[in-house]
This record gives structure tokens, C-alpha cells and sequence, in this order.
């Protein structure tokens, strides 16, 4: 076969080709427009946080870590006495302490943690108070639960879908369009707002003494976002 004929059988392949592929401009979509409708509640916190920890220093790292442990094991036994509460043990690390040259190991620090959890803040007050008479206060905060926030994100889908229309109305009547198609959407929760943990003079004060009565709590709110993004597709007149 000669070149040009090679040429002529090639050009007619790469034509047969085109004509069986797919139309993409028939397929094209225009006046398309990305709208996104957010609405948020505010939840009250109804689980407490709160972080104990021992740190102490010892010449012997063995009986610096034999202590710590028995300081740590006899407040998780206290906790786990309490109904209610949720403990686990939190970090736990030691160091050398040098001497002011940095050359020579002088002793030795060492600081655990236990992390204790509740729904009931009166009771996790309490315990916290009598458990600071051996350890120190690390951090208190306060969370939304698990379900609480599920079931607060479930009733915020129905506003975010009807506040996404309202938009994708709005839009569509400023672009003169008649009505409108949805494309896509889909619905997220953005989350909460950063959790203020307590003070520490507030946390200092709940050591105050034995008889001191617990602190009285205000857990405070977090806003529940959900999000509703999309695409409509505008029918023009």
C-alpha cells in the first residue's frame, strides 16, 4: 500500500472513530449555580472533663516510680468507687533533673495523669474535690456527648435542606430564571466551637479545704453547625 493510500485509510479510521464517540456538548449543563445554607443551634455540654495528675521528684528513679504508681493506683481505686464516672489513666513520663552545668543527673521527675469523665457534674465535682487532696489539678473542660450531639445534628438536616431552598429560590429569581433543578447536594456538620477549659485559679479553688463544699458548676453551650451545599441548575424562561 503506498503512503498516500496509508494516509487516506487513517484519516478514514480516525472519522469513524469521532462519529461513534459521544456528543459532549449536547451533554453540557449552563446556568448552573453553587449555593451553600447553613443553620446552627446552641447544645448544652452534658459530659465533664476533668485531668488529675502527681508529679514528684526522687535521687532514685525505682522508688520515684513505685510512688507514683501508688499515688496514681489509689485514685483510679477511689473513681472507680464512684458511680457515674468514667476513669482511665492519662500520660505518664519521667526526666533527669541535671545540675546547673547540665552535666551531672542530680534526680529525677516524674508526672502522671488520671482522666475521669461524667455526665453527672455534681458527683465529678465532688470526687474531684476529696482527689485533690493528694494530686493537683491538670485541666477541666466540658463536651456535648456523643448522642446528644447526633441527635441535634438529625434535627438541624430538615432546616438546612429548607434553608438550602430558600436559597436556590432566591438565586434563581435573581438570575430570571422561572424555576430550577437540583444537581447536587449534600449535608456536613461543621462541628463546635472550641471548648474554654476552666481557669486556674477557679480549678485552685475546689482544694480550698475538707469541708469545703463542691463547686458550683455552669458548663456553658456549643454550637451545632450543619451545612447544606449544592448545585441547582436554572431553568431560564
Amino acid at each position: 500500500m503506498s503512503s498516500l493510500s496509508r494516509l487516506t485509510a487513517a484519516i478514514a479510521f480516525s472519522a469513524a472513530t469521532l462519529a461513534a464517540l459521544p456528543s459532549h456538548a449536547d451533554e453540557a449543563r449552563y446556568n448552573q449555580v453553587a449555593l451553600r445554607a447553613e443553620v446552627s443551634q446552641d447544645v448544652a455540654h452534658d459530659l465533664m472533663n476533668v485531668t488529675l495528675y502527681t508529679e514528684a521528684q526522687n535521687n532514685d528513679p525505682a522508688k520515684l516510680a513505685a510512688e507514683t504508681t501508688e499515688t496514681l493506683n489509689i485514685a483510679v481505686e477511689r473513681a472507680r468507687q464512684t458511680k457515674g464516672v468514667t476513669v482511665k489513666l492519662g500520660s505518664r513520663n519521667s526526666y533527669p533533673i541535671y545540675d546547673n552545668n547540665g552535666q551531672q543527673i542530680t534526680g529525677w521527675r516524674e508526672r502522671g495523669e488520671i482522666r475521669l469523665e461524667s455526665a453527672d457534674f455534681a458527683v465529678l465535682s465532688k470526687l474531684t474535690a476529696e482527689l485533690l487532696k493528694d494530686l493537683k489539678m491538670g485541666n477541666m473542660d466540658f463536651a456535648i456527648a456523643n448522642p446528644t450531639r447526633k441527635k441535634a445534628e438529625d434535627e438541624l438536616l430538615k432546616d438546612a435542606v429548607a434553608a438550602f431552598k430558600a436559597r436556590a429560590d432566591i438565586a434563581t429569581a435573581a438570575v430570571g430564571g422561572k424555576s430550577y433543578k437540583l444537581v447536587s447536594l449534600s449535608l456536613s456538620s461543621a462541628g463546635f466551637q472550641p471548648i474554654r477549659p476552666m481557669r486556674m485559679d477557679a480549678m485552685a479553688s475546689m482544694s480550698m479545704s475538707k469541708s469545703a463544699a463542691p463547686q458550683e458548676i455552669e458548663a456553658g453551650t456549643s454550637e451545632v453547625t450543619v451545612a447544606a451545599d449544592g448545585v441547582i441548575e436554572v431553568q431560564m424562561p
